[in-house]
Formats: structure tokens, C-alpha cells, sequence
């Protein structure tokens, strides 16, 4: 963190100089200075939530999270809406993405009743810290780690979920400029039968060599391949993607099936949804690298965008790939990838009707938090 104003602790003035931050806030440059605490110990469960100032943690070096890796977290976001309002974005889903990638990881499962009122209490106290630009929010970033000192290998006997907030733009700019993206065809981040679809810490871990080198070489990310043929696309390190196809009847959207290899986006999620209600015909279909040049080629791809709770909603319009750079469409966002965007954040910004139940409000009702339904993907 840049910045963690001193008296930013549970019950605090709110610290000079905050309206200049929240006008531009960055991406997680300022932490909000509280945080949200819930402990898990072998044989008495779960506590209640605490609202505690930031600080370091301290741990043992023999930390079982450390060695062995049991380390998930989440990504979500609180929006204000266009009366004020503080709301958070489909926070029962994280919930339960977060008790899938703790199970995966043999770690204690957070109950989603007691995830959801963690967030909401620290949005919350947080309220004067969420933004009110459009596409802007609060982002929330709930760590599960395994607590316990022991270097035998084995799951943890207690953790500690710390959920940490920052006033923040998208991550790649609100700009949304397009991004460029290489095909990763020598190195792989998943397997099926692995981890790929939990949100842990190693899967990140695993992308970073590949990704730091397409940044090296003018990309901002990887798009990985999968791991037996290096054909089928998958995802970029921290995003889902998806594609516009041209057809007769008008474009057609595609993003590559969750068949365990990719993570479950929440917001890939919900552009599945808005596409049904806008009437753009889309489905999870597995599509390969091959058919993606080809399309680009002949002008079949009219778009490529990639999705997240982190970047939002952002153009691809260069791929690197077999040693090429290939421009899709005329390397600009197309009409379709702004169209899902702005149905995706008028809904999160409470500018268009919530009829997926999607928004938990959180101002002046934190204590009354009831739990949305499941998505439809998710």
C-alpha cells in the first residue's frame, strides 16, 4: 500500500485529503486503513466478524500457509449507486467461490451467511471511502491462509480470513483501452484435475513468469492455452475471455467452457446473463487458437474482450501468436464489448432495475444482510 492513513481505525475521522484520492484512486494504491478479521480453529469453528485497523501480519516461519500453499482469496467490489447508495456486487457468489477453492485446498469453509456480514460490516464503516465516478468502486480482497506453525504436511488446524479494502479504478485504467495479448504456447498454468479454477495463491504464482515476459516484450498479458494440446484458449492470468463472432443473424457470443481449468468468473457470469436479457446470442464453447487466427484473418472475429471483477470489461485488439501480431477488428473496442460493459456497470451502479437480485445494500443496513441467489454459471 502507498498510503494508510494513520487514523483510519474503527470509529475514526475520516483523514484529510480523501476527496483527492477517491477522484483518483488508482488500482488499490490506498488502503482504506480497517480491515475485517474472522478466525477458524479446529474444535470451535468459526468467530465472529472484527472491524480491526490495518497492519502487518505476524506470523511464524513455520506457517503451514507459507510451506505447503493453503492460501485462497477473493475479488469483489461495493458500488455506489446513482442515488448515493453503497451496495455490494453479487457478494453471496464470492462466498461461495471462495468455501469451492478453500474445499479444493482441504481448508475450512467459510459459511456464506458469515462471509456476506464480514463484507458488508466493512463496507460499511468503509462508506465514505467507495467512489462515486462510474466504474469506479470499493474492491474488497478476502485472504483465507492457513495460520497454523507445523511443518508436517497436512491441513491446517486454524486460519484467518482478512478482508482488505481499497477505493479503486478498474485495474487496467478507466480508460478501457484495448489490450495486447500473446498466446502462451511454452509454459502452463493449468491442468484439468488441478487447481485452475480456484482462486489460490499458486495459480498466480504460476503465471507470472509468462506473463512478465509478454510484458517484456509489449503485451500487457498472457493468454494461455491448455495443457495437454496448446490449442484450446482458456484465459488470461487474471481475466476470462470471450469472443464476438459475425454471423447472418447478427454477432454471437463465445467464451471457453469452466471444465476445471479456468477460474469461474463471476463476472464472466453476469455478461452471460445481460447477454440473454440484451438478446445477443451467447454459449460456452471450447475454441482454439487456430480458429481464433482464422477468424481475425477473414474478418470472422469482429471482437475479443476479456473480463473480471479486477479490469471490468476490456477490448483485446492485438494478439501475438505463431510468431505474428494479428489486429483484431480494427484494433479498437467494438460496439459489443462496450454494450456488455455498460449493461454490467449500470446495474452495478443501481442506474438500471437489479432483476437478477444481484446488489446486497449495505448502507444503513449492514446488520440486515440476506444472501442473493446463485447465478446461473457462476
Amino acid at each position: 500500500m502507498s498510503e494508510t492513513p494513520p487514523s483510519a481505525v474503527p470509529g475514526a475521522q475520516v483523514p484529510p485529503g480523501l476527496d483527492r484520492i477517491l477522484r483518483d484512486p488508482g488500482f488499490c494504491r490506498h488502503s482504506t486503513g480497517r480491515v475485517s478479521v474472522v478466525e477458524w480453529e479446529s474444535g470451535s469453528g468459526w468467530s465472529e466478524p472484527r472491524i480491526e485497523p490495518y497492519d502487518k501480519l505476524q506470523m511464524d516461519p513455520a506457517t503451514l500457509g507459507l510451506h505447503y500453499g493453503q492460501a485462497v482469496f477473493e475479488g469483489m467490489k461495493a458500488f455506489r449507486g446513482a442515488d448515493g447508495s453503497v451496495s455490494l456486487f453479487r457478494a453471496a457468489d464470492h462466498g461461495r467461490r471462495l468455501g469451492r477453492s478453500a474445499a479444493r485446498l482441504a481448508m475450512a469453509e467459510m459459511p456464506v451467511e458469515l462471509f456476506t456480514r464480514a463484507c458488508t460490516e466493512l463496507v460499511a464503516a468503509d462508506e465514505r471511502w467507495v467512489p462515486a465516478g462510474y466504474g469506479q468502486s470499493l474492491y474488497l480482497r478476502p485472504l483465507l491462509l492457513a495460520t497454523e506453525a507445523e511443518m508436517g504436511l497436512r491441513p491446517s488446524r486454524s486460519y484467518r480470513c482478512v478482508f482488505l479494502a481499497y477505493p479503486a479504478d478498474p485495474c487496467f485504467g478507466s480508460d478501457f483501452r484495448p489490450l495486447a495479448v500473446t498466446a502462451a504456447t511454452e509454459t502452463v498454468r493449468a491442468v484439468r484435475g488441478g487447481t485452475g479454477e480456484s482462486k489460490c495463491a499458486g495459480n498466480y504464482a504460476a503465471s507470472l513468469l509468462t506473463r512478465t515476459e509478454a510484458q517484456a516484450a509489449g503485451y500487457d498479458e498472457a493468454l494461455w492455452l491448455d495443457g495437454l494440446e496448446r490449442r484450446w484458449v482458456e484465459e488470461l492470468s487474471t481475466m476470462n475471455v470471450f469472443f464476438v463472432w459475425r454471423g447472418e443473424d447478427g454477432p454471437r457470443l463465445t467464451t471457453p467452457p469452466c471444465d476445471g481449468t479456468i477460474v469461474r468468473g463471476i463476472t464472466r457470469d453476469s455478461l452471460l446473463t445481460l447477454a440473454d436479457d440484451l438478446g445477443l446470442p451467447a454459449s460456452e464453447e471450447p475454441t482454439s487458437i487456430d480458429a481464433v487466427r482464422d477468424g481475425i484473418r477473414s474478418g470472422g472475429l469482429a471482437e475479443m474482450f476479456a473480463s473480471g471483477t479486477a479490469g471490468v470489461v476490456v477490448a483485446v485488439g492485438r494478439l501475438g501468436t505463431g510468431g505474428q501480431d494479428l489486429i483484431v477488428g480494427d484494433g479498437k473496442e467494438g460496439p459489443v464489448t462496450e454494450r456488455l460493459r455498460t449493461a454490467l456497470l449500470d446495474v452495478q451502479h443501481a442506474r438500471t432495475p437489479d432483476t437478477h437480485g444481484w446488489l446486497l445494500p449495505v448502507t444503513g443496513n449492514a446488520g440486515a444482510a440476506t444472501i442473493e441467489g446463485e447465478g446461473r454459471h457462476a
